[in-house]
């Protein structure tokens, strides 16, 4: 008898303990529920917030180039003028004010010249000395790092060197004989910018120099000074021109316009040309190309307006204080994809 009653006593503390513990598991299941349901999937919220963190930092990026302007400012008397700051300088872009961000140390962006040679009958009788005074200057103005190519105005354009350095593109220069054809004066003024456009670092200097009366010819692709301009100013090219004729031109047509369209050029791309009455005015002109060279302003500024490319922008640069000084910058840029 008691080992019967020892039984169902035991039998009912299992039974309380069982339905003690089931009360608490019940217990804690409602507590849960109650709070919030299940508990949360810590990765699934981690990665959802990780994603709205990126989109709150997206970083808005605002497309600009960097244009550079060389700058050419000069006296009354056609001398370099120095000393002048960012301050002095307005420069617009399609008539809109420009913020410049720097001015260039001419010294420490190397020059890419090409330097055109006039070789047909026009210009035979002073052709020795103009390849004395040629070779001269590009031993003067050419530094180590700058470099040289040689072109012949003939019938067709003529590559008479690939760009090298001062001393073999003079050597080349005073190689070189007339040829007493016709004159493809366009076409190479054209071929000499396309090649500085794919042969040179862009952020090099380039210069075109070009030795010759300007009277065309024989050019088949570029008839005329607008059109080779064009080329000229999407190499970003500055173009000088020294014309050996003298003041004789102004009694023919031909060598007139000859002399028209290389003012042309060199008014859009911020150079000048020279009409020297004697061969012995050759050197002071060339000894002015140096000079100017030397001491450009390299304007440089951000323009974040968006145009196709093949866009022509103008610029106009200026010194507002000091109207009495010379301005000569290029007149505008072609918008490229680099």
């Amino acid at each position: 008898m008691i080992r019967f009653e020892q039984r169902v006593t035991d039998r009912w503390c299992f039974g309380r303990t069982l339905l003690c513990s089931l009360v608490l598991v019940i217990s804690f299941c409602t507590i849960s529920i109650a709070q919030g349901g299940s508990p949360p999937n810590t990765p699934r919220q981690t990665q959802q917030r990780s994603t709205k963190s990126d989109e709150d930092e997206e970083v808005v990026r605002i497309s600009s180039k960097l244009v550079v302007v060389p700058v050419s400012v000069t006296n009354a008397k056609g001398d370099p003028v120095l000393g002048l700051t960012m301050k002095d300088f307005i420069i617009e872009e399609e008539g809109r004010r420009q913020e410049i961000a720097q001015i260039g140390d001419p010294d420490q962006v190397p020059i890419e010249l090409a330097l055109l040679l006039d070789v047909s009958g026009s210009v035979k009788a002073k052709f020795d000395f103009e390849k004395e005074a040629a070779a001269r200057f590009l031993r003067e103005v050419l530094k180590q790092n700058d470099r040289a190519t040689i072109f012949a105005i003939d019938e067709e354009p003529r590559r008479i060197q690939e760009r090298t350095a001062a001393e073999e593109a003079a050597q080349k220069v005073l190689s070189i004989e007339p040829a007493n054809k016709a004159t493809a004066f366009y076409d190479t003024i054209a071929e000499a910018a396309r090649y500085l456009e794919r042969s040179t670092p862009a952020r090099h200097r380039r210069v075109i120099v070009v030795i010759s009366d300007g009277e065309d010819n024989h050019s088949e692709e570029y008839k005329s000074a607008a059109a080779a301009l064009a080329e000229v100013q999407r190499a970003d090219a500055v173009f000088y021109a020294i014309n050996p004729s003298g003041q004789s031109i102004w009694l023919n047509k031909i060598s007139t316009r000859g002399q028209e369209g290389m003012v042309q050029i060199a008014q859009a791309t911020g150079g000048t040309t020279f009409l020297p009455n004697l061969l012995e005015d050759l050197e002071p002109a060339f000894r002015q190309i140096a000079a100017e060279l030397r001491s450009q302003y390299l304007l440089q500024y951000y323009s974040s307006v968006e145009a196709p490319e093949g866009t022509f922008r103008r610029i106009a640069v200026r010194v507002a204080a000091r109207p009495d000084l010379r301005v000569r910058a290029r007149q505008g840029y072609y918008v490229t994809s680099h």
